[in-house]
């Protein structure tokens, strides 16, 4: 049993894609009202298609209240530290509280490099995603920001402004190195697609994380673990991830979150988004909370 005890909470993925804008405003406002916690938008600005990330959290943001927007995950190849940090702290101050940072090391070597962006090593990419950071903590809480690392200088800014709320930093990825980061310096594990880390992978990974976060002196209990679930509510006939009905889905997102360790799951629906969100967030959000509560407590 791998439960962490962070309270458990819901989102839904949007998709960035320009000619789906029309139907993306509609969800988000779905989800808003259905109670879901985040709304989770994709990085990759190198796709023609996709509106670029935070711009488009920037304008729904403006478009509803009370739900967070999290990056799932920013790419920092493409976005420094200290420039996402900016942004991120001012649509804090601009929302009231309501950024996740998700970063990653970012997906592609070659669209980076497409993009102008610097074609690093994966060892590379690990020291500059855990420099990347730690710059970003500091800059996120104020005060004068420097840093001089082997991927980073910074030589002295004023950081800021400070937002109402921490905006949390959270790393995705899913090798040892990577997961190692995630332990050592951020608040939170994002896990790539359940299709990409299956659950029983994912025992594997989270020991990787503990270990790195003892090995800080941190707890472990502090980092919380995000998973990524792509799937379809009451569909048949197989399907892309998890796919069954609404007692499969609750059945299932409750072992994850009891045995796994998961705290967060984002829905990525593969059919029908708009009947799947109202199924999600009527059918599995409150009996997934009340089952694992309920587990909680007889312990």
């Amino acid at each position: 049993m791998t439960d962490y005890g962070q309270p458990i909470s819901f989102g839904l993925s949007l998709d960035p894609s320009v000619d789906k804008l029309g139907e993306t405003r509609h969800l988000a406002q779905a989800a808003a009202d259905g109670g879901l916690s985040y709304l989770a938008i994709q990085d990759h600005p190198y796709q023609p298609g996709y509106l670029d990330t935070w711009t488009m959290i920037s304008h729904l943001a403006a478009e509803t209240s009370r739900i967070t927007f999290l990056t799932d995950v920013a790419d920092l190849q493409l976005r420094p530290p200290t420039m996402l940090a900016k942004a991120a702290a001012s649509l804090g101050v601009l929302t009231g509280g309501r950024i996740a940072l998700g970063v990653g090391g970012g997906a592609s070597a070659d669209a980076i490099a497409a993009m102008g962006g610097p074609r690093r090593s994966g060892p590379d990419t690990v020291a500059y995603t855990a420099e990347a950071l730690q710059i970003m903590r500091q800059a996120l809480t104020g005060g004068v920001v420097r840093f001089d690392g082997a991927q980073h200088t910074v030589e002295g800014y004023a950081g800021g402004p400070v937002p109402p709320t921490p905006v949390p930093l959270w790393l995705g990825g899913q090798k040892p190195r990577m997961l190692a980061v995630a332990g050592q310096h951020s608040d939170g594990w994002i896990s790539p697609l359940n299709i990409y880390v299956p659950p029983e992978e994912v025992p594997s990974r989270q020991k990787i994380i503990d270990d790195a976060a003892r090995a800080a002196g941190r707890e472990p209990t502090e980092i919380r673990r995000i998973y990524n679930v792509i799937g379809a509510i009451g569909a048949s006939g197989g399907g892309t991830g998890l796919v069954g009905g609404a007692q499969l889905w609750v059945d299932t997102l409750t072992r994850w979150a009891v045995d796994l360790g998961f705290d967060m799951f984002i829905f990525w629906p593969t059919t029908s988004p708009r009947s799947q969100l109202r199924a999600f967030t009527e059918l599995i959000v409150p009996a997934v909370r009340a089952q694992v509560n309920e587990e909680r407590g007889q312990r």
